[in-house]
């Protein structure tokens, strides 16, 4: 019989396809999270994502799935959408360095977006762990915000390896100073509002001092070593990353932005992870937490706009099936909304918005339609049913919650599989936001 007008088959096959989950305490027996062993495969990769930072639900699974994939399938590092250049004070914290309370002065300044308490647990698996977990952060500086914490580095290298060259970076830093803010929501305008002469003059500074490291490699590594080096070169193209995502967020707010401009950032985070894989032994296995509109394997667009290029694309293109892209969605209950605040430490508040009902074709009302609760969908077996003749679940959802509003891809495509949490409650304790 030819299906009804409202019938949808994408919705039927969720429902006979998803498996359910039993707890979001990340403390929880880790039992009913077996079937995930299955679904990511040998991936070296597995980014898990969340469609709105500051969820509390989002959150706990996350840390769930890291214990789950840590101590039952050998995964050694979490990245995160976190500062490159901050990353590495974070991870010698969690190898044992320093006291326990350390950490709050470690993440003063910078967005609560969920990184302490994966990293505290990370802390008291190493004390016993016979492979200790690694952290890493993957993001240009601040999320944007300043170019200080990798340059401040950058400029210590120079110090001892080439003096000389130091006033160049001295320059790039008094420059960036004077708009530096905690995030990109505060930088962008206030960069915006510098004398053109002074935007043109950092661009030009952090461009002759990367072209510089790259020319004298040999001579700065005979100076110290290949690490250091490769470390330098990795914070300062986070820096050229940062200043180029100045210029694109504020041709992006004049309305005269080019196309996926705003694309470096992502870029970036993708190099990062392979930077990182590179230095790790063969064979090793990251978690890779960030939103879902990083990790997704598909362009990011708004209203017919493809506005960036995301980080799960760029590795998915390295990576092929080694990459593994988890979305986290949620139906009802709340999400946190960011409007844009100057007057704030990190350019925008947190507003809890209530969640309307789903919209049709999104991820979301198929599993709202489906009467799903807390609950996983393998997507990558969908894609197989379509590529072997089931036309009824081409071509699946078309649309995913990106806090209030709607991202529209190919869900399908877009992620390997999708996490659903029936209700998302904010969390409430963002100090300082």
């Amino acid at each position: 019989m030819p299906a009804s007008p409202h019938h949808n088959p994408f919705t039927d096959w969720l429902r006979t396809h998803a498996v359910p989950l039993d707890h979001l305490d990340p403390e929880a027996p880790l039992d009913d999270l077996e079937p995930l062993r299955a679904v990511i495969g040998d991936a070296r990769v597995v980014a898990i994502g969340e469609s709105s930072h500051f969820i509390n639900e989002f959150a706990s699974m996350r840390e769930r799935i890291l214990r789950f994939l840590t101590e039952r399938c050998g995964f050694t590092v979490l990245a995160f959408e976190y500062g490159f250049s901050e990353g590495f004070p974070l991870d010698a914290w969690a190898q044992g360095e320093g006291t326990n309370d350390d950490l709050a002065a470690h993440l003063t300044g910078t967005i609560p977006v969920g990184v302490d308490e994966p990293l505290r647990w990370i802390r008291r698996h190493n004390q016993t762990a016979s492979t200790p977990v690694r952290f890493m952060g993957i993001d240009i500086p601040a999320a944007g915000g300043s170019l200080l914490p990798a340059l401040a580095p950058v400029a210590d290298y120079l110090r001892r390896i080439d003096p000389e060259t130091l006033p160049l970076v001295q320059e790039a830093m008094r420059i960036a100073e004077s708009f530096a803010g905690g995030s990109a929501a505060v930088a962008a305008p206030a960069w915006a509002r510098l004398a053109t002469a002074e935007q043109d003059a950092l661009s030009a500074t952090l461009t002759r001092l990367l072209i510089r490291f790259r020319s004298v490699e040999p001579l700065y590594v005979s100076r110290a070593d290949q690490h250091s080096y490769d470390t330098a070169v990795r914070r300062l193209e986070g820096a050229c990353h940062a200043d180029y995502t100045f210029r694109a967020m504020a041709d992006l707010f004049a309305g005269k932005g080019l196309t996926a401009d705003t694309s470096a950032r992502d870029v970036y985070m993708a190099e990062s992870v392979l930077w990182h894989l590179d230095r790790f032994p063969p064979g090793t296995r990251v978690v890779l937490a960030a939103h879902n509109a990083h990790i997704q394997k598909t362009p990011v667009s708004f209203n017919g706009h493809l506005t960036g290029l995301p980080m799960g694309q760029h590795l998915h293109r390295a990576l092929g099936d080694d990459y593994f892209a988890l979305g986290l969605a949620s139906t009802t209950g709340h999400t946190a909304d960011m409007p844009r605040d100057e007057n704030t430490p990190f350019g925008f508040t947190i507003d809890a918005t209530a969640l309307e009902p789903a919209e049709p074709g999104s991820i979301e009302a198929a599993f709202a339609d489906a009467e799903l609760g807390l609950s996983i969908a393998d997507l990558h077996q969908a894609r197989l049913q379509e590529a072997h003749g089931n036309a009824d679940l081409a071509p699946g959802p078309d649309r995913i919650r990106i806090q209030s509003a709607y991202l529209h891809t190919p869900v399908l495509e877009a992620f390997d599989a999708i996490l659903h949490t029936p209700t998302s409650t904010v969390v409430d304790n963002l100090d300082n936001m």
